[in-house]
């Protein structure tokens, strides 16, 4: 019997950002969403599952979901990728941190831009990016289809019924979709009539049991977000 993907959830940093681990536990082939920050807690989880990380992966240039990216990178050697369009708020690093009153975080390299179509393999799983601007230019969301699960998913980090993620795609959404609510679009390169365009267009035509693991807070699936988020329905 195949193991399930390995899945570990980690909030860090002064606002709660998921950082997400995914993992292939027969390879032990990794890529790491959104590391920023916390780096100790992230390299404990690889090295408790002795995975060997292929990408670093950032649904959004914001400080909470990119300062780890320095530490990460020389850590693990990991390749860092992200969206064309956020490489100039990735470069204004300086000027985020000002907005929340801390120190910035150390650059690094960008090594991939990643952009609509593309995909990032591990093992024997792939996800498909999806630009999704709105919250930020360069937004975007990672699907992976049932299709392309070993046998097994993360387990739903939620208090809600969530569909067995066994059997259900998964949607790493990034700050574009929450459970209830949608990002903010009041900062630097967001767009209100984008999001909504994004995610009308891009995520809400996805399966209704795909289980959505969002950049801050519990999961949810685009079925109950097409039917009850307040942002989405009126």
């Amino acid at each position: 019997m195949a193991k399930e993907l390995i899945h570990e959830i980690l909030p860090v940093g002064m606002l709660q950002c998921n950082c997400q681990i995914i993992g292939d536990p027969e390879t032990h082939e990794a890529i790491v969403i959104d590391p920023g920050d916390e780096v100790g807690r992230i390299l404990e989880i690889l090295k408790k599952y002795n995975l060997k990380v292929l990408a670093l992966v950032n649904t959004h240039a914001h400080i909470d979901h990119v300062g780890g990216l320095q530490k990460l990178r020389a850590a693990t050697g990991a390749p860092v990728m992200m969206h064309q369009e956020d490489l100039e708020l990735y470069r204004n690093i300086d000027t985020q941190a000002s907005w929340l009153g801390v120190r910035p975080p150390e650059l690094t390299q960008v090594d991939s831009f990643l952009a609509e179509g593309d995909k990032v393999r591990w093992g024997s799983y792939e996800v498909n990016v999806l630009h999704t601007p709105g919250h930020t230019k360069g937004s975007i969301s990672l699907f992976l289809p049932f299709e392309l699960l070993n046998s097994g998913a993360p387990v739903a980090h939620s208090k809600k019924k969530l569909p067995d993620p066994a059997r259900s795609p998964i949607l790493f959404a990034g700050d574009t979709l929450f459970a209830g609510s949608i990002g903010r679009t009041d900062l630097w390169g967001g767009s209100m009539p984008q999001i909504l365009h994004s995610i009308h267009h891009k995520l809400l035509t996805l399966p209704e049991d795909t289980v959505v693991y969002p950049g801050h807070g519990p999961a949810t699936t685009i079925g109950d977000e097409r039917e009850m988020n307040p942002f989405l329905t009126r």
